[in-house]
């Protein structure tokens, strides 16, 4: 099971770089090659994503890696519980800095 956070990451790494080879992919997202190679079949398997053979120009083999339609409909789904996770986090944090802000200014009188 892929994270949705993981997920996320990889869709929006792949939607605007599709030709990153798995190792530059595994070192944007800070995770080893193993994983990124266990993600990425995961996501074709799901068919989320399609792989294309091309020869890039040093006349070696390549992959594309293109997001397919129901890719793109999955990371609008993980695009949002992402931004909805987010967000409650970022709401917990403006309290607890409100709550900070407070103590602090009430040791200040």
């Amino acid at each position: 099971m892929i994270s949705d956070e993981l997920s996320y990451r990889i869709f929006k790494l792949l939607e605007s770089n599709p030709d990153l080879t798995q190792r530059e992919l595994a070192h944007r997202l800070g995770i080893s090659l193993g994983k990124t190679n266990y993600c990425m079949r995961a996501l074709v398997e799901k068919g989320w994503i399609k792989v294309s053979n091309f020869k890039n120009s040093n006349n070696k083999l390549a992959y594309v890696y293109l997001l397919t339609p129901s890719g793109l409909m999955r990371k609008m789904q993980v695009t949002r519980r992402f931004l909805q996770r987010k967000q409650a986090e970022y709401d917990q944090l403006k309290e607890e800095i409100a709550r900070l802000e407070a103590e602090v200014g009430d040791a200040g009188k």
